[in-house]
């Protein structure tokens, strides 16, 4: 008796500490949401895009929400050109590291708030004139 009692304590204050943070109304301190996308062109996610959490502990590289920022080298022009962005939840250390010869990681940390991972922080985005800001010009490439 004494046991199932302890599983039902334990499951109740699950229930509560990860319930969706809309549904429970002010945003958890213990708890830190970020958004989730393996493959966001700059504008919008181009799959799923979910959201994932993580304990919000003392340690500054565990608070943040991780922004990653892929540039592949164009041989023509010798520069490196924005490919793609991943939002994640991994743990977070700031600065550019070169994954291949010719592919370039730029990784962004931010601690100020939930889910503010939204990747529109990067400069160098192709938007077309006269659209508003969330049309891209691959919105009319078919996948």
């Amino acid at each position: 008796m004494g046991l199932r009692l302890l599983l039902l304590l334990l499951l109740g204050i699950f229930t509560v500490v990860f319930m969706n943070e809309d549904i429970r109304g002010p945003k958890s301190k213990w708890l830190r949401f970020c958004h989730d996308c393996d493959f966001y062109d700059g504008f919008k996610c181009r799959g799923p895009k979910k959201r994932c959490w993580k304990f919000n502990l003392s340690l500054k590289s565990n608070k943040s929400c991780t922004t990653d920022h892929y540039y592949y080298n164009d041989p023509i022009t010798g520069r490196y050109l924005y490919r793609y962005t991943k939002l994640s939840c991994n743990p977070c250390e700031e600065g550019m590291f070169q994954v291949y010869h010719d592919l370039l990681r730029e990784t962004f940390c931010c601690t100020d708030k939930h889910m503010c991972n939204t990747g529109h922080d990067i400069l160098e985005k192709s938007a077309l004139f006269g659209e508003d800001k969330e049309h891209t010009i691959h919105d009319d490439v078919l996948p």
